[in-house]
């Protein structure tokens, strides 16, 4: 009989690569993703293809690189004539379970003005079925604490205002008023075992979402005091912001405008005004939110282990995008950093043992998680599918014709809580930007701002733009026609291998 197969999908929101033990956060207590880097594959080299969190999931779940899929900024559509992972596992016998969200605006050709789901940030993507509602507005999370008894406040988000009326809202190492027990990890791992527990022998695939360690950047306890300040990593930035804002443009204007109250319930004044010891207090608050999601997987993995799937399960957990912390004065995911970008990939295929505890140096990409789930059960990824299986790389076999650089992409046109477009006297289709990054060259392309260009080697965190120098012209030129080229290439080509012929219709093979 054939063995039968079920996948896990772990989407975590706002985890940068850096923060993972096997990856250099030697000082985080992770036991759970550490017994998945030691049976999986970790990926070293492993990128989202956009932020904020509408955009990248639009990559992550269509394979779709931005170019492509044009949901390029929360709030914006997601066209509906586009497959995604939900939809082309339906094609093949299964039921897309998700839990958490996907921050997906419909397409509002399929349905009228008046729809609800204009007034969101977003909402589930076409094709899933949710067995653990978060959006919209997280009423599914609010109204779990309402059943489970707990008085919610009239403002329902003041949960996460730290304990105690003398309490400052802002960076701090006291609890927030929610307890762990009721906190949105809890609710989200109770839905998970609840569904898993229902599936019984039948193959399953669940994307299995949370919202940590995304802000507001307050913990429950135990867990806000986990880790100590003093023991964060070092902050990567000049001495002054404004020295920063000199760099580009788009970063004079963020740098400019972001503020603390997007982290921090309650919070005011300009994330670029945070301390020293505020970002390490930042830091460690956050690293606090990754054990207790660490301690959430925990259980699921025990459910697995004790009904004997664990074996017939790839397990595959990533991140939506990555967080600035603090680096380059920036709060949130916005601009060219790496620190937005470079999130946690590890997979575990428990029908290639041979990869358990490597850690793969290839270029990655958000994109390429749709083929490889999609192949391992059995299915093809759409012609139009900008990624590549990752399945090779699994056995410890390197693709001939691998990709040999990074390329991502951000578009900071107008959206309702940040405008740059006046700022940057843009118009709103020039805000865009894209990224070919290798070991060596990290190149910045603008559709209408000057280019940026980082010499990886001996400036690894950016601080340096050589693109303005003269001895560097000829490194721009050459990254520039690599940015055109793989533009091209990637270019939508959803019906470009069929052509009219005199006998018919005739489908040319894959190039």
């Amino acid at each position: 009989m054939a063995r039968r197969k079920n996948v896990l999908l772990i989407v975590v929101d706002q985890w940068r690569a850096d923060f993972v033990p096997v990856l250099g956060a030697k000082f985080l207590r992770t036991p759970n993703l550490d017994r998945l880097c030691r049976e999986g594959v970790t990926f070293r080299n492993h990128v989202t293809n956009a932020v904020p969190c509408g955009p990248a999931r639009a990559s992550l779940l269509t394979g779709l690189y931005l170019m492509n899929h044009r949901a390029v900024q929360n709030t914006v559509p997601l066209d509906a004539r586009h497959m995604n992972l939900g939809k082309a596992l339906r094609g093949i016998g299964y039921d897309p379970a998700l839990i958490g969200y996907t921050t997906s605006t419909p397409d509002p050709r399929s349905t009228t003005s008046e729809d609800f789901r204009f007034t969101l940030l977003g909402d589930l993507m076409e094709g899933f079925r949710s067995v653990g509602a978060f959006e919209p507005s997280m009423d599914g999370y609010f109204g779990w604490l309402a059943q489970k008894g707990y008085p919610l406040p009239a403002n329902r988000e003041d949960i996460w205002l730290p304990e105690g009326e003398d309490a400052a809202p802002g960076a701090t190492d006291r609890p927030c008023r929610i307890p762990a027990a009721l906190s949105d990890t809890a609710y989200f791992t109770e839905r998970a075992l609840t569904y898993l527990k229902g599936k019984g022998d039948r193959p399953w695939f669940l994307h299995l979402g949370y919202w940590r360690p995304h802000p507001p950047f307050i913990a429950p306890a135990p867990y806000n005091r986990m880790y100590a300040p003093a023991e964060m990593p070092a902050i990567r930035r000049r001495s002054d912001w404004r020295e920063e804002a000199a760099q580009h443009p788009l970063l004079g204007f963020y740098l400019s405008g972001i503020g603390q109250g997007s982290f921090f319930q309650g919070a005011g004044g300009a994330a670029a005004e945070l301390s020293e010891a505020a970002i390490r207090q930042m830091r460690a608050t956050y690293a606090g939110l990754i054990t207790e999601v660490d301690d959430a997987l925990g259980a699921v993995f025990a459910h697995l282990d004790e009904t004997g799937q664990w074996d017939d399960t790839m397990i595959v957990f990533t991140s939506d995008h990555g967080e600035q912390l603090g680096d380059h004065f920036l709060l949130g995911k916005v601009g060219y950093h790496d620190e937005s970008f470079r999130v946690p990939l590890v997979v575990k295929d428990p029908l290639a043992p041979q990869g358990a505890g490597r850690i793969e140096d290839a270029f990655t990409e958000s994109v390429d998680v749709l083929p490889t789930i999609l192949e391992w059960l059995g299915g093809q990824p759409p012609r139009a599918c900008d990624g590549h299986s990752l399945l090779p790389l699994l056995r410890g076999e390197r693709p001939a014709g691998w990709r040999d650089h990074l390329f991502y992409e951000y578009d900071f046109r107008d959206v309702y809580y940040s405008r740059p477009e006046a700022a940057l006297g843009l118009p709103m289709d020039a805000c865009s930007l894209c990224v070919v990054q290798d070991a060596r060259w990290k190149y910045v392309h603008f559709t209408a701002l000057p280019p940026l260009l980082f010499d990886l080697e001996r400036d690894p965190h950016q601080m340096t733009d050589l693109a303005g120098d003269p001895g560097h012209c000829d490194v721009v030129a050459r990254y520039a026609r690599k940015a055109l080229s793989h533009r091209m290439l990637h270019a939508e080509r959803t019906l470009t291998h069929f052509r009219a012929m005199p006998g018919g219709l005739e489908r040319r093979g894959e190039v």
